[in-house]
């Protein structure tokens, strides 16, 4: 008691830190006191100066938290930025449905493979970008939410605890100023009573009145030291429970806090390396995918196909004899040539100094058909890669043949079934079905008959005679007055200018009107020179030609354009030789070629 009585003297006259500081430093304070003091200053220090720090810090930590949040969101969006680009990439370089030829070689398979697992590589990086999203970003959002909260109350319960610690300081002081103020009182009314006690003239009434004054102040003053005790009391215990039991417990629960904050990130850290870790075996199963398939790949398997591909089926021409133009007589040439036998006319036109050219070093034609307008027969390929050509048509002509008639076999049972049940349908509403099946798969019949002659004049089993009457161009009429002879042979067919083609099909022809006894000019259509095609155009939507002039087309469909739209709204295409007409120029996109135009020309 003593000693709180001295530091009361003390506080007194020096009521700051600076006085605590000063007086420890004092060489003649007494031990207990110093270190007294000294737990104080330490304490008073911790509840201001240190709880700020802690303050400060687990802001800090709160920040830290956030900013590696953004961190993993930045980390995702790169994540997901590069399996776009790798998709668009592996999107960029499928194979387009004019390329789908390619597939038979294995390099080409190979590569399309490695499109393929390129795109399951970069699925498995959007996964990545997926994982950090739902198991980083928003737990850690979730929890920086949580902890700023938790955070809050804390400093929260710590700063009213303070401010009651201060207060019952506050009061303290009050309870320590009044005992000081009537410890003064007292010792004055003491001192003024003994002054009128020794005076002799002062009457006894005012010495008795001056000392009961002074012991009402004594009273005073040890009431208000009572007090003063009791609120000294009262604020160490308050001030033992606050420095020693709540502010120690609002440092826990703040370092539990902390602790669990650094726990989490740990944990983010981990779940990190895990996100990356888990796909690694899918991504090692891609990267094995493109292995096995680069091991796949055949050179020599690949070059078969080139040489499938590309073989003519053309038989090496004979010997050329020795021409002796010093006797008369004429050019001859091996049985064994393949240059084409000619008219009278030409072999007139050849012998004056135009010389035949052998197939392995002709050049192509110079109405070489547009990208697109290959003729129908395939009159443009070699003889082998004709026959292939003609097969893969037939093939698929005989497969839409066998959908038709599948179609045709289901429509025929249901219409028995709506026979012997007529609750379930009426028969009569199949019949137009059915008819629309027959007529398609007559057509379709006639189109594979069609490409079966073709087929069977290149493979040398149809005879001369039972092919069908070629169309003879206008312009071989005027020069001939004789109809040509038809030559089915690949090996006699030549273009005027005497480079090799395929068919004369492969020569746009004109219509050849038939003879009628009613018309006097046979030869007036036969005279006029057909329209030179000006360019493509691709049928947009399908259009039924009902009335005179205007040609029916499919959507889809590509054929030639011959006249341009004169602003009536109508555009002139043909489809072959023997079909041409009007279709609205809004159900056709065109395509004009301005400079070649009217290199197809039909003659």
């Amino acid at each position: 008691m003593m000693m709180h009585e001295e530091l009361y003297d003390f506080l007194n006259r020096r009521r700051s830190v600076g006085s605590l500081r000063w007086f420890l430093e004092e060489p003649d304070s007494p031990t207990p006191l110093q270190e007294y003091l000294q737990k104080l200053l330490e304490m008073k220090m911790l509840s201001s100066d240190q709880f700020d720090n802690l303050e400060k810090h687990t802001q800090w930590g709160i920040d830290f938290v956030e900013k590696y949040t953004k961190f993993v969101k930045e980390r995702s969006e790169i994540e997901l930025n590069y399996a776009r680009q790798i998709r668009n990439l592996s999107k960029k370089y499928q194979p387009k449905k004019k390329e789908e030829d390619d597939n038979k070689y294995t390099w080409c398979r190979a590569f399309h493979s490695t499109l393929n697992e390129l795109n399951d590589y970069a699925g498995q990086h959007e996964l990545i970008a997926e994982n950090m999203t739902s198991q980083i970003i928003a737990e850690l959002t979730r929890y920086a939410q949580e902890i700023k909260t938790e955070r809050k109350a804390h400093f929260h319960d710590g700063r009213k605890a303070q401010q009651q610690v201060e207060a019952s300081w506050k009061q303290l002081e009050s309870c320590k100023r009044k005992f000081e103020r009537d410890c003064k009182e007292a010792d004055r009314a003491q001192q003024y009573f003994e002054k009128l006690d020794a005076d002799i003239n002062v009457t006894k009434a005012d010495v008795e009145k001056a000392r009961q004054q002074a012991q009402m102040r004594h009273q005073m003053a040890s009431d208000s030291k009572n007090e003063y005790s009791s609120c000294l009391q009262k604020f160490n215990q308050e001030q033992n429970e606050h420095y020693y039991t709540i502010i120690p417990n609002i440092f826990q629960k703040i370092q539990a806090m902390e602790e669990k904050r650094i726990e989490r990130m740990g944990e983010s850290l981990k779940t990190f390396a895990e996100v990356d870790r888990q796909i690694l075996p899918i991504i090692g199963k891609c990267l094995d995918g493109i292995t096995q398939v680069a091991e796949s790949i055949e050179p020599k398997n690949d070059s078969s196909q080139v040489i499938e591909s590309y073989k003519s089926g053309f038989e090496p021409p004979g010997d050329v004899e020795f021409e002796d133009y010093g006797q008369a007589m004429k050019r001859t040439v091996s049985e064994t040539s393949l240059t084409n036998s000619r008219s009278d006319s030409k072999a007139d036109r050849s012998s004056k100094g135009k010389s035949k050219t052998l197939w392995p070093f002709i050049k192509k034609n110079k109405l070489s058909l547009k990208l697109g307008s290959n003729p129908e027969d395939f009159s443009h390929l070699p003889p082998e890669q004709r026959r292939k050509k003609l097969q893969a048509k037939i093939d698929d002509i005989n497969k839409d043949i066998q959908k038709e008639m599948d179609q045709r076999d289901a429509l025929t049972k249901m219409k028995e079934v709506y026979v012997k049940n007529p609750q379930m349908g009426d028969p009569n509403s199949v019949d137009p079905r059915l008819a629309e099946i027959a007529h398609n798969i007559e057509k379709l019949q006639a189109e594979a008959q069609k490409f079966e002659g073709w087929l069977a004049e290149v493979e040398g089993r149809m005879p001369v005679k039972s092919d069908p009457p070629k169309r003879t161009s206008v312009l071989y009429e005027t020069q001939n007055s004789t109809p040509p002879t038809n030559n089915n042979c690949a090996q006699d067919r030549e273009s005027p200018d005497g480079s090799y083609t395929e068919e004369p099909s492969s020569e746009v022809q004109s219509k050849v009107q038939p003879e009628t006894a009613e018309s006097g000019d046979e030869f007036d259509d036969a005279d006029e020179e057909m329209l030179p095609t000006i360019g493509t155009c691709k049928a947009l939507y399908q259009f039924e030609g009902a009335n005179e002039g205007t040609i029916s087309v499919v959507e889809g469909e590509l054929l030639y354009v011959i006249e341009e739209d004169k602003g009536d709204g109508w555009t002139r295409i043909r489809r072959n030789e023997e079909e041409e007409g009007y279709v609205p120029t809004s159900y056709v996109e065109v395509f004009l070629d301005s400079n070649a135009k009217g290199a197809i020309t039909y003659i």
